[in-house]
C-alpha cells in the first residue's frame, strides 16, 4: 500500500521502478557506463597507483562525468542519505566481478572512513555501505572501525593532484594492526580520481607484516 501512494522511482530517469528492479531501472542499468576494468590486467586504475603503494590488484565499476547522466546517482548516495543506491550497487558490482576472481583471497573489506565530525552531518558513510553491499554477496566480512580519519580535510574537489595528496596525507589511523597481519585488506571507496585517499588510507597499514592491500571503488572519474 505505501508503495502505491509513494512510487520507488528509478533514480537516474525517474521512472516508477518495476518488480524486481532496485535503485535503478532495468534499461537505465544496462546503460550504466561499465569500466570492464575487473578483466583488464593493467588497467587505469593499477597503473595510477603502482607508483604509490604495494598493490595486489584494482578496479572501479563504472566511469564518472560530472554532469553526465548518472552523476545524480553519485550524489544522491552521497550528499542525500541515499545509503539504499550504495548497498545496492555494491551488491550489483559484487555480482558482476565475482566471477573473474577479483574477490580471491580477500579477507577482509576496508570502507575508507569519514571524520566523525563529516560523518555525523551525513548521517552515514557511504563507502561503509558499499562494503556492506559487496559483502552481503561476497560473504567477506566489512571492518569499518579499525581506521580511522583523524583530520577533518577540505573537498578533493577542484584540487589538483599534488594538493590533493597534500590534503589527505597522514589523515588516516589503524588500531589493533596485530589484527591485519597477514591478512588481504580490500579498500573500498566511492570514486576514484588520482587515488590520493586510498593510497593515504592504504599507508594507515603501512608496516603490518604480510598485509596485502587491494582497491575497489564504485566510480572512476573519466570517460
Amino acid at each position: 500500500m505505501w508503495r502505491l501512494l509513494v512510487p520507488r522511482c528509478c533514480v537516474v530517469c525517474g521512472n516508477t521502478l518495476q518488480e524486481g528492479e532496485e535503485v535503478v531501472c532495468l534499461r537505465c542499468n544496462m546503460d550504466l557506463p561499465r569500466t570492464g576494468y575487473h578483466l583488464k590486467p593493467d588497467n587505469p586504475v593499477e597503473r595510477a597507483l603502482w607508483a604509490k603503494m604495494p598493490l595486489v590488484r584494482a578496479s572501479s565499476y563504472v566511469y564518472y562525468r560530472r554532469g553526465g547522466s548518472y552523476a545524480s546517482v553519485l550524489h544522491l548516495l552521497k550528499y542525500k542519505g541515499r545509503k539504499d543506491i550504495a548497498l545496492s550497487l555494491g551488491k550489483q558490482a559484487a555480482a558482476e566481478l565475482m566471477p573473474s576472481g577479483f574477490f580471491e583471497g580477500v579477507d577482509v573489506i576496508v570502507p575508507v572512513p569519514l571524520h566523525p565530525r563529516k560523518q555525523r552531518s551525513r548521517g552515514y558513510n557511504q563507502s561503509e555501505w558499499l562494503a556492506r553491499g559487496l559483502s552481503a554477496v561476497t560473504g567477506i566480512p566489512v571492518d569499518g572501525k579499525s581506521v580511522t580519519r583523524d583530520k577533518d580535510t577540505d573537498t578533493q574537489t577542484h584540487k589538483s593532484v599534488m594538493e590533493r595528496q597534500d590534503n589527505v596525507a597522514g589523515i588516516f589511523s589503524l588500531h589493533a594492526p596485530e589484527a591485519f597481519k597477514g591478512k588481504h585488506v580490500l579498500i573500498v571507496d566511492d570514486v576514484f580520481t588520482t587515488g590520493a585517499t586510498v593510497t593515504a588510507c592504504a599507508d594507515a597499514l603501512d608496516g603490518v607484516e604480510g598485509v596485502q592491500v587491494s582497491v575497489l571503488t564504485l566510480a572512476v572519474a573519466g570517460s
